[in-house]
């Protein structure tokens, strides 16, 4: 009757479950992911629509030069990103990070209402800047099949 002998080989676990933890991670994580972008204050343009493929991701962020309705072009990166910026601040700008990040994804961000020229011009500016290859930010279109 030695109750005592059974528990003798047994010891209190003393071991931390993880298992939540990790979970409560993954959802913190995802919910920063989703928030994130709509943190970020900038210029208000209308995108125009397409049928397009996303691009890779990567770990830099992109340069991206946004133009407005007006025709005016703004750079996500330096002081004042929300300020209109002139041509040659645009191509000195571009260039030292080009020059710094020469793999850096350069992008066009474009009101649909604004000039198509004035999105030509950036293309051109940002070739003189040395990028070497310059890619459109559209928005995706509706999943509805086009009208004729």
């Amino acid at each position: 009757m030695n109750t005592g002998s059974s528990n003798k080989g047994r010891r209190a676990m003393a071991q931390i479950n993880v298992v939540p933890y990790i979970d409560v991670m993954l959802v913190l994580l995802v919910i920063f992911v989703i928030t994130a972008p709509l943190l970020t204050q900038g210029v208000t343009v209308e995108l125009p629509k397409a049928n397009s493929e996303a691009i890779e991701t990567e770990v830099q962020e992109p340069l991206i030069v946004t133009v407005d309705v007006n025709g005016n072009y703004y750079l996500n990166v330096g002081e004042n990103a929300e300020k209109p910026i002139e041509h040659q601040v645009l191509v000195n700008r571009v260039a030292a990070v080009l020059r710094v990040q020469p793999k850096t994804n350069v992008l066009v961000r474009g009101d649909k209402h604004v000039d198509y020229g004035k999105v030509v011009l950036a293309m051109s500016l940002l070739q003189r800047a040395g990028a070497p290859s310059v890619g459109l930010i559209t928005e995706q279109l509706d999943a509805s099949p086009l009208k004729r």
